[in-house]
């Protein structure tokens, strides 16, 4: 999995919104990625509007 959600997100919800893989859940009043559904397209990076979402090295 090339994307993980930080402690920064607000639980929004648009990063699942815009998930084409649909591999963005909520769990625990925070969003999750499945790292076994996830494309690594980077759209939820793209559209997170605190910058939650970060390339995993």
């Amino acid at each position: 999995m090339a994307y993980v959600i930080t402690e920064e997100c607000t639980a929004c919800g648009v990063c699942s919104e815009e998930c084409p893989a649909e591999a963005i859940t909520e769990k625990e009043d925070t969003y999750w990625i499945n790292a076994d559904d996830c494309t690594n397209c980077g759209t939820c990076a793209e559209v997170c509007p605190v910058g939650a979402i970060i390339e995993e090295e």
